[in-house]
Parts: C-alpha cells; structure tokens; sequence
C-alpha cells in the first residue's frame, strides 16, 4: 500500500511537471515573423580611412580603437595578439563594423556614433546586398547616435518606432545586427532596467537587457514583440571582451529626439544647469533633513551659470525637476538634457529644512565646463585646537576668484581625529560645516566648537576645484 502511495506521488508529480512545461512552452514568443517583417530595413555599415598609419606594436587587420566605447576596445585589444615593432604605413581599409536601421523611405539612417566616428567613407549594405556609400548628416557624440543619408530610391524598407517610455523591466525584447559581421543575427532577452546612467554618459537614461549583444551589434535596433523599435544597441559590460550578460540600448524617444534636431541642424543641444551634483545618503538626507535618500545635492555652482541666476544654491537638494520626481542625483542631467535651451524649468528644492520652488531659464550645454584649479595658500595657519584636529587658514583673495567663492577656510594640516578619519587632506578648502557657511577662520572655529555629537554633520569641500559633501558624526 506503502509503494502504491509512493507511485501515484511520482505520477501525479511528473503529471504536474509535464503540464507545467507545457503551459511554459505555449507560452514563449514565436519571433519568426517578427524578424521576417524587420530584417528588410536593418543595414550593415561599415567605414574606411582614405590614410592609415598604424601605430607599433598593433596587429595587422586590428580595427581602429579610436571612438570606440571602452568595452570594445579592451574587447579587441584582448582578440588580437600584440606585435612587434613595426613602420607605421598608409593604406586604404575598413575602420569599423557596425549595424543600423532605415527610418524613412528616402533613405535616413541610424547608427551609433562610435561606428562611424573618423570615417573618411562610410558604406551602408542593404538586405538585397547592395552597397552604397552613406553621407553623414550629423552626429552626437554625446549619446553616441548618428545620422545617415542614402540614395536608394524611394521606396526603401523602413522599421516602426515605438515608444521605450512604455517599457517595463521583464519584457521580452529582440535584436538583429551584424555581431562579428555575421550578418542578420537575431538574439532575445528581456528588459533588465530602465534609466541606468553609466560612466561618462550623462545624457542617456539606457535600457539595460540581457540580449546577447557583441562587436557590431553597434547601431542596430532593439524590438519589442510588435516589431517596434524601442533603442538603439550601444555597449555592453564585460570583464573578458565577450557578452556576460549585460548590454545598454539608447531608448528610442532619445534617439528620436536627436533624429529631428540632426536633420535640422545637424548637431544636438542640450539644456543645463551649471551645477555639480552629487548622490545624497543615508547621512547627508539626516544632516539636510530628508525623510530618506533622495535627490541631487548641488555641491557647486557654474558662475553665471543658470543655476546662479535662478537662484539655486550650493546645500540645495533638488528633488523635482518639471515635476519629476529626482530619486538618484543621475536622474538629473536626463531631465535638464531633454529641455530645450531657453525654456522655463520649476524646481522644487530643499533648503535649509524646508521645501522652496525655483523657476529658471535653462541654458545651452557647452562644450567644456571645467573649474580652475586652487591655487596653494600663502596665508599663516590658524590653531588646530578644533574638535576636527586640522589646521586651517584664511582663503587669499586669489584663491576665492579662481573658485568663485566668496568665504571659506584652507586645510594646511590634518591631524590625528575626525578630520583624518573622514579622508580630509592638505589643500582641502572647506566652505561650509553643519549646513553654516564658514565665512573665516574665527567662524569656522566656533561653528567647530558648537558642532552636535550623535548625529551626522555634512561639510562641503572643494579638492582640486570639485566640491562635494561629506559627513561625519562626533562621539559625546
């Protein structure tokens, strides 16, 4: 009786499973038509340089590294075996290997940047396998997009443009491209996340899959299961040169919206703020009077920036932007790059424990926005008998100009206590302690001496020209 208990358990159990698997398989998408439909309006692209000069040391056949994202070029860099010394020489040859993907049926066509950067020719092969050379209209290298013309006609396949806005983590997703030239290849996956920001980059909120994604997928589209565009393959993350499971797409509503101001202008503008934004922990949301960690600390401010007009301040945490809600400081740059310069912006902030609502103009990105480096200090040091345990001076007049700082005191020495626990360093110009500007070095000594024990203090300071906030707590 035992045994038979013990058969109908297994049975019912393999019945269960058998049924599960089923209902698993009928469930799994069919991509065939999906790939039928989209395949036409995919391309090939690659490019040449009229003259090459191979620098020593790099293999014969080695694609030029120059522009390409820094996962590729250790990718390539690890594919092929260094050489020995050789003469540099000029050659006509291909540079890169990417994919795209027909927008209209006059012949524009899309790609990454990194595909077709330095190109002195660009070569675009269709589906029927003609091959036409490409002019390039415009380019972004800030988002890494490119935009093609062909004349083919003008009754050229073309793809459906979706709307990555409605994407949501866990669905399925498809790509087609040229991985290794291998033309066509169709890999699936689903949506990882949406709104990652990634080293370098700004400016684009990616989609991060798990399709497989290599060298020469560059450029070609990412589908959803209505064979609608939703981004744009663009990098991937790996620690061995191959695919591991972790690949980034440009979301179509950006791309689109590099689309049009390429075609009409033939470059991208951005709109900006002029500050310097970091992330707001646990640590500093409590000495700033959060709830929680959220938001962007504006650690400095560009001068005559439009953060500086419109009265932002440093020590504002921004929490909206247009009424978006800002919970990473990385969500930041994707709001302000979608406004167009000129137009309006409300932020809400907080500032000195309170909500305030800010309305400003926002400005046009700029090519380079760097800070003046400090300058050293000439100035007689001040006593480091402070609950800090550094020894601070007075700012030169010199230094505030190349800061654009009004007030603030320079560390000469850090010794032992929390000062060195904290990671402060010589050259550190401290400008603001306890949510307190620290306007000299008598203030700063007495905002010192008046510091709270058992909670977290925020001090903002600028290293090397870059502020930032950092927070301590002092033990009773």
């Amino acid at each position: 009786m035992l045994s038979m208990q013990r058969w109908m358990i297994v049975a019912t159990s393999s019945l269960l499973l058998g049924w599960s698997s089923l209902g698993m398989a009928q469930g799994l998408p069919d991509f065939t038509e999906l790939v039928e439909e989209v395949s036409p309006a995919v391309v090939n692209i690659s490019t040449s340089q009229k003259a090459v000069s191979r620098p020593s040391g790099m293999a014969p056949g080695m694609p030029d590294l120059e522009g390409m994202p820094p996962l590729f070029r250790e990718f390539f860099e690890r594919g092929f075996p260094q050489q020995g010394p050789q003469a540099p020489r000029e050659r006509e040859a291909p540079q890169s290997l990417g994919s795209g993907f027909i927008l209209s049926k006059d012949g524009y066509v899309l790609t990454n940047n990194h595909v077709i950067a330095d190109a002195d020719e660009i070569f675009v092969r269709l589906s029927d396998r003609r091959e036409l050379q490409a002019e390039l209209v415009g380019a972004d290298p800030r988002s890494d997009l490119a935009l093609l013309k062909i004349e083919a006609g003008d009754d050229l396949p073309v793809v459906r443009m979706g709307k990555s806005s409605d994407l949501k983590a866990g669905e399925w997703v498809l790509a087609i491209g040229s991985p290794f030239g291998f033309d066509y290849s169709v890999t699936a996956g689903i949506v990882s996340a949406k709104g990652r920001s990634l080293p370098n980059e700004s400016y684009v909120p990616f989609i991060q899959t798990d399709v497989a994604i290599n060298p020469g997928n560059s450029g070609g589209p990412l589908l959803n299961l209505d064979g609608e565009v939703i981004g744009i393959n663009s990098q991937i993350f790996t620690r061995s040169g191959g695919f591991m499971g972790l690949s980034f797409a440009i979301p179509v509503d950006v791309a689109m919206d590099v689309v049009q101001q390429l075609k009409e202008d033939g470059s991208v503008q951005r709109g900006w703020l002029g500050v310097v934004i970091q992330e707001v922990n646990k640590d500093l949301a409590e000495s700033f009077g959060l709830p929680k960690p959220a938001g962007a600390l504006v650690a400095q401010i560009q001068p005559d920036g439009p953060a500086e007009k419109g009265g932002l301040q440093v020590g504002d945490v921004i929490l909206s932007f247009n009424g978006e809600e800002i919970i990473m400081s990385s969500d930041l740059p994707h709001a302000v790059g979608r406004v167009r310069p000129g137009e309006d912006a409300t932020l809400v902030v907080m500032r000195d424990k309170k909500r305030k609502t800010l309305k400003m103009e926002i400005g046009a990105l700029p090519e380079d926005d760097s800070v003046a480096a400090v300058a050293p200090s000439t100035s007689a040091p001040a006593s480091a008998d402070n609950r800090l345990g550094v020894v601070v001076a007075e700012l030169t007049e010199e230094q505030k100009s190349n800061l654009d700082v009004r007030s603030g005191v320079i560390i000469r020495e850090v010794r032992q206590g929390p000062g060195a626990m904290v990671g402060l360093r010589n050259g550190d110009i401290i400008t603001n302690l306890d949510n307190q500007p620290v306007e000299s070095v008598d203030a700063f000594e007495k905002i010192t001496a008046d510091l709270p024990t058992n909670r977290s203090v925020s001090m903002r300071v600028i290293r090397q020209g870059r502020a930032s906030y950092i927070t301590f707590r002092l033990a009773s």
